[in-house]
């Protein structure tokens, strides 16, 4: 450790001590080198004993700077680590940080982009619009197209601060992992999750790449606005994109003045989360108030905008299907299918005793249904159905953490705009809608159609296969006649099992060809392909 390590490793530990986050650790749990450490080397006395503990945390890390704001932020989502005291005192952290000079964001945007400043823009704001721990942002105008937008600049030297206080953390995470009550935390695995994020959010071309996922998947919406990159204009260090006006979410005085709906706005940030996590996939994964604005036109009829995409999360085809079970299943109150969801996906061993499980889920979800459904939080339901899984050894899903954190915030997010939401009776009728979209008629003309083009493809193939299958049994049959006759009736039957089979597969892609000129010439073919079917079945059988 070098001496500017050590130096830093000094005052971190001192300001520990000044606010006393260590008497959040009972004494009788201390090892005796952590108590000596503690009482002759470290001597400071906690200077703010009238504070709640989660108080002196958020003020600790506000004075350690901009990393260990971070680190709390991130944190402030991990409700299932956390005291929900604690959680909530580190969910008002805010990045306020001094920006670094408009010069040197000026000179890095030069050596990104490889062109003087006046060569790619009109004008340009040295004094930032906004700075954040990581980055800050100047306005400016485009010189080939005149479109306002804002520069995103990463902060000078951030990596290497980044480095030095990451590994420190990572030595406190090992101190603190020998402690036995501290170790649920899994210190270790948090300073690893929050290391990843940080590396994300220092690469403005993921980031630029995630916007543009986004905009496409929401292109003509009239729920939610990504503002446009300029991916021509974009460097790891540097990203430039469309300047928006709006209202930020949380300011709701500013709403009600304009006279936004707030009930439809609220009951929108419910919609759009669940249409990115179950149409799309892809989910915006950082929506705090801060990245999360509402357009001024339309009032009436409000539109989000979202920013700062750098953070996203994806689920695949299974654990939507999983989760979006889950979630009915919860709406029923139906706990055995929720523990036996949960062993059919992996997420939980497959020895595990479902009773039980199912059990433990019913004592900790029956109590909270005793509530009024707007009363009831969707995100800490979720939030002790996965508690109550890490007790039977739910390995930990990194999507599904990042899908807990993002509802939280949508969730208190549509309840700070309209306190009387019900986004139990907003999300219903939505997963109940992709639900039959998945497994109804609509699904199978809907795979039948994506796999038309492969089909189509391949069936001018169908013919020679045939032929070959067919001289193929020839040559068995001359080669082995005395063959029961019993295999050779077998034989016979797949030869004939296998011309129904082609022939409803014919049917099908005809009918999937049709389907949109034609529903009727195309329910008659999907009919007669399933009584092909269903004759090749009996032939087998």
């Amino acid at each position: 450790m070098g001496i500017k390590a050590m130096l830093r490793f000094w005052v971190i530990i001192r300001t520990m001590c000044q606010f006393g986050i260590d008497d959040a650790i009972p004494k009788r749990f201390w090892p005796w080198p952590l108590r000596f450490a503690r009482n002759c080397l470290f001597f400071w006395p906690n200077r703010h004993k009238d504070k709640a503990i989660g108080e002196r945390l958020r003020l600790a890390l506000e004075s350690l700077g901009p990393v260990f704001v971070k680190l709390g932020q991130m944190l402030s989502t991990r409700r299932d680590l956390l005291a929900p005291e604690i959680a909530q005192s580190l969910a008002m952290l805010q990045d306020q940080v001094t920006p670094f000079p408009g010069a040197a964001a000026r000179q890095r945007i030069e050596d990104a982009l490889g062109q003087p400043i006046e060569a790619i823009f009109s004008e340009f704001d040295v004094k930032p619009l906004a700075s954040a721990s990581i980055a800050q942002v100047h306005c400016a105008t485009l010189r080939s197209n005149g479109a306002k937008v804002v520069v995103k600049v990463i902060r000078p030297k951030i990596d290497e601060i980044i480095d030095s206080d990451v590994s420190l953390m990572r030595r406190f995470a090992r101190v603190i992992r020998l402690i036995p009550d501290a170790r649920r935390l899994r210190p270790v695995e948090v300073i690893e999750e929050y290391r990843r994020t940080l590396l994300d959010e220092l690469d403005l071309i993921r980031e630029a790449a995630n916007a543009i996922q986004l905009r496409r998947n929401f292109e003509g919406s009239n729920q939610l606005y990504i503002p446009e990159v300029y991916s021509d204009l974009c460097h790891t260090n540097v990203m430039v994109m469309e300047r928006i006006y709006g209202i930020p979410v949380s300011d709701v005085e500013r709403l009600v003045a304009q006279g936004t709906n707030l009930k439809l706005l609220a009951e929108r940030g419910v919609e759009v989360f669940f249409t990115q996590v179950f149409r799309d996939s892809f989910f915006h994964a950082d929506m705090h108030p801060g990245n999360v604005f509402v357009s001024y036109e339309h009032p009436e009829d409000p539109l989000y905008i979202g920013i700062d995409c750098g953070i996203v999360g994806t689920l695949n085809r299974e654990d939507k299907r999983y989760l979006a079970e889950n979630f009915l299943a919860f709406f029923h109150r139906d706990y055995r299918m929720v523990a036996q969801l949960h062993v059919d996906s992996g997420w939980v061993p497959a020895d595990t005793n479902v009773n039980e499980f199912e059990a433990a889920i019913r004592t900790v979800c029956e109590p909270i249904f005793e509530k009024p459904l707007s009363d009831i939080s969707f995100g800490h339901v979720l939030l002790n159905l996965f508690n109550t899984a890490r007790r039977f050894n739910m390995e930990v899903q990194p999507q599904l953490v990042l899908l807990q954190k993002t509802l939280l915030y949508i969730e208190g997010l549509g309840r700070q705009l309209y306190p009387q939401l019900d986004l139990w009776q907003t999300a219903k009728p939505f997963l109940e809608r992709w639900m039959r979209h998945q497994v109804g008629p609509g699904a199978l003309l809907d795979a039948i159609k994506a796999k038309a083009p492969y089909w189509a493809e391949k069936f001018p193939e169908i013919p020679e296969l045939i032929y070959d299958n067919l001289q193929l049994a020839r040559r068995h049959q001359q080669n082995f006649g005395d063959l029961s006759s019993r295999y050779m009736q077998r034989q016979r039957a797949r030869q004939a099992s296998l011309f129904y089979g082609l022939g409803g597969s014919g049917c099908l892609i005809s009918a999937s060809i049709l389907y949109s000129s034609s529903i009727e010439l195309a329910t008659t073919f999907a009919t007669i392909a399933l009584v092909l079917w269903l004759l090749g079945w009996r032939k087998l059988h």
